[in-house]
């Protein structure tokens, strides 16, 4: 049963958003809100709240009842115009948008794992490491210092494949990691429940450690030191400066390569995103889909109605692990730069909140748990770092206990409390809102049959104690 507090909020919101809903209604307020959050941060673009209002034109999109033809439009206008604007006037926010996009894919990967098989994994950002390794090795030039000292520089201007053969191993990395997820399930698989999670904890730090030590004998990772450079895609000239011709009078200044390759990043990782989601709604609809469902409600009935336990979980850990490896690609060809600090168990455990955050088994809270992780974790305490940073810099005191900025200690830093801060979100979600923010529409129907189902019983003991 609804709260007495809940059912009036209820009360109170449904004729305000039975307005917002109706008619043209909606059309106007997402137009003007657009309109009003792009002109913010485009004018301001290094303020935090602008952008965070721009990215909620995102969710207003998806919420409000619009013609499907209305949402694409608008749609394109802010992926092909707006962002790339806004993202070369400030390099930062691309940034975070990008690393939306990369995350929603792991944790689209992962939600299989967890959200409709049930199997949770801590080690799923192992097969995020192995597509980033397979491209950093092969486009970078490491296949010429295989018996150098680790550290050591490659020829200059050297290496060992072409630029463009990138694209190939976009699907190399999307077959390996497939590979790779399919090599980790025929051992594991057999195990159930904490011994998968130990198993798959093990699996994700023999990967890291591997990538710290493999640079003997031969040198095949550069150990903990990492493989660089790598290359990155070329990029037709006439289209840049195509492309400078309508962006330069926009932004205000001369746009640079690496500000177009930003750009062709966020492109690259948002298109494979949008198939990754088309892949997964498929796939959850679909008769696979729906026997992992039966396997995360119940294994033993599942069974019993002829579902092979092992080959279906095999499964799901391929394609998951196959979202993770085309991801790696693109990561490590973005940065240039690949090694082991980038995939430790911590990152795998950031994945995990955003399929929490989001909800178990829902596609489009897992996307909104990326991007507000994301957010919260590079825009949010990122910024309020900076802020405190300037404080302490000035003459400026606390009020009320009269203590200057400058004497606070740096271990205050609210960039280093990203941890604290992802457990107090996870334990309120628990609390109130375990099936997360956006649940999968049958998980958030059992969980409140579940709710119903307890107060009915906690009834009939109040009225057994009552007759007695």
């Amino acid at each position: 049963m609804a709260k007495p507090t809940q059912t009036n909020i209820s009360s109170l919101l449904k004729p305000i958003w039975g307005w917002i809903t109706k008619g043209i209604t909606p059309y106007i307020i997402l137009v003007v809100y657009l309109a009003i959050s792009s002109f913010l941060v485009f004018n301001s673009p290094r303020s935090l709240p602008a952008f965070l209002m721009f990215v909620s034109s995102v969710v207003l999109l998806y919420y409000l009842p619009t013609k499907i033809w209305y949402k694409a439009v608008l749609g394109v206008l802010i992926i092909f115009v707006i962002i790339p604007i806004v993202g070369v006037r400030n390099i930062f926010y691309l940034e975070i948008i990008f690393q939306i996009c990369v995350f929603a894919a792991l944790a689209l990967g992962l939600n299989i794992l967890t959200g409709f098989t049930g199997l949770l994994s801590f080690g799923y950002i192992a097969f995020y490491a192995v597509g980033a390794y397979l491209w950093g090795f092969f486009g970078g030039q490491q296949m010429f210092l295989l018996h150098a000292i680790p550290g050591s520089a490659g020829p200059p201007g050297k290496f060992f494949l072409p630029a463009d053969t990138f694209y190939l191993f976009l699907f190399l990395g999307f077959g390996l990691a497939f590979l790779v997820g399919i090599l980790l399930g025929l051992p594991v698989l057999r195990v159930r429940g904490d011994y998968l999670t130990v198993v798959t904890l093990g699996f994700g730090e023999v990967i890291r450690l591997l990538a710290t030590n493999m640079d003997k004998p031969l040198n095949l990772t550069n150990g903990p030191q990492g493989i660089s450079p790598i290359q990155r895609p070329t990029l037709p000239e006439p289209l840049l400066q195509a492309l400078r011709v309508v962006l330069n009078p926009i932004v205000g200044h001369e746009v640079t390569l690496n500000e177009f390759y930003n750009l062709f990043f966020y492109l690259l990782a948002l298109a494979i995103a949008v198939v990754i989601i088309i892949v997964t709604v498929r796939l959850d609809d679909s008769k696979l889909g729906r026997a992992w469902i039966a396997i995360r409600e119940d294994e033993l009935a599942a069974a019993s109605m002829g579902i092979p336990l092992v080959t279906t979980k095999l499964i799901a850990f391929a394609v998951a692990a196959s979202f993770a490896g085309i991801m790696g690609v693109i990561f490590s060809a973005s940065r240039m730069f690949v090694s082991p600090e980038s995939f430790i168990f911590m990152q795998s455990i950031g994945v995990l909140t955003m399929v929490i955050l989001g909800g178990l088994g829902s596609i489009p809270g897992v996307i909104l748990g990326a991007a507000i992780v994301v957010i919260i974790n590079l825009g949010i305490l990122t910024d309020l770092s900076i802020y405190l940073g300037e404080l302490r810099q000035s003459d400026k005191v606390i009020p009320i206990i009269n203590f200057a900025w400058k004497n606070l200690s740096s271990q205050l830093d609210p960039a280093k409390y990203q941890r604290l801060v992802f457990g107090i979100i996870l334990i309120l979600m628990m609390i109130y809102r375990p099936n997360g923010i956006l649940p999968a529409k049958r998980r958030a129907r059992a969980i409140e049959e579940h709710f119903v189902e307890l107060n009915n019983n906690n009834n009939e003991k109040e009225a057994e104690n009552g007759a007695a």
